[in-house]
């Protein structure tokens, strides 16, 4: 049976004056799959996972997230996904039990959520700095944390960008675990990376992005290994 879809842009277009960093880009996840979003500094990525988290309203096109239509509606967006954005995103001066004591609070999440804040802190190998706060974090510890409160309310729509950037081995299996569990919960999860390897292993499909354009799509099992490699610095040049 063909899963609903989560996510679907169509025809969408951001632009930042006259620079057009997102063109035209058709894109559909449905619940339970996960696609990876692959290319250079500037293709595109981090700006369609904006636009999907109702942070950057669309130039053009239509984009609907969770049944919710984005450009007129993004709060309800934002109330269906969780997303890890690629810089940002905490407050220095609280702590990680703090950011997810906030979050709950916010979430407006049942009484449980103690337990699964304590598990993903320690998947993630972060429960010995539950109390530190997170100015003194290094940028590996920043992300993994980052990962944490965007898989923490299990949303229907996951979005990671650049998850695995400066993160060590531990944190990457850690962040593969969390994407494979919200695929299994039906979730619909976009990444962003540019490290095409890890894009293989987290996702089930890879769109790769040029100029902000789509110019190659499909299994992730085609893009592994090094003859994937050369097709995908083929693709880029």
């Amino acid at each position: 049976m063909l899963m609903p879809s989560r996510i679907e842009t169509v025809g969408l277009k951001v632009a930042f004056g006259p620079v057009v960093a997102v063109h035209s880009l058709d894109l559909c996840v449905r619940a339970g799959s996960s696609v990876a979003l692959v290319g250079r500094n500037g293709a595109g990525k981090s700006t369609t996972l904006r636009v999907l988290a109702g942070v950057l309203p669309p130039t053009d096109g239509e984009v609907h997230v969770a049944g919710v239509d984005v450009r007129h509606n993004p709060a309800a967006a934002k109330a269906r996904v969780g997303y890890c954005p690629d810089v940002g995103g905490l407050i220095p001066r609280a702590t990680p039990w703090e950011h997810l004591a906030l979050a709950a609070k916010l979430r407006e999440l049942d009484s449980g959520w103690e337990r699964r804040a304590h598990d993903l802190l320690k998947s993630f190998d972060l429960l010995g700095a539950a109390d530190r706060t997170t100015a003194g974090f290094s940028h590996g510890m920043g992300r993994r944390l980052s990962v944490v409160l965007a898989v923490f309310h299990q949303p229907e729509v996951l979005l990671l960008d650049e998850p695995f950037d400066g993160v060590d081995p531990l944190g990457v299996e850690a962040t593969l675990d969390a994407v494979a569990q919200a695929v299994d919960a039906g979730a619909a999860v976009v990444v962003s990376t540019h490290l095409l390897s890890l894009a293989a292993a987290a996702c089930g499909e890879v769109v790769v992005l040029r100029g902000g354009r789509i110019v190659a799509a499909g299994p992730s099992e085609e893009l592994r290994g090094e003859s994937g490699e050369r097709r995908y610095r083929a693709l880029l040049s």
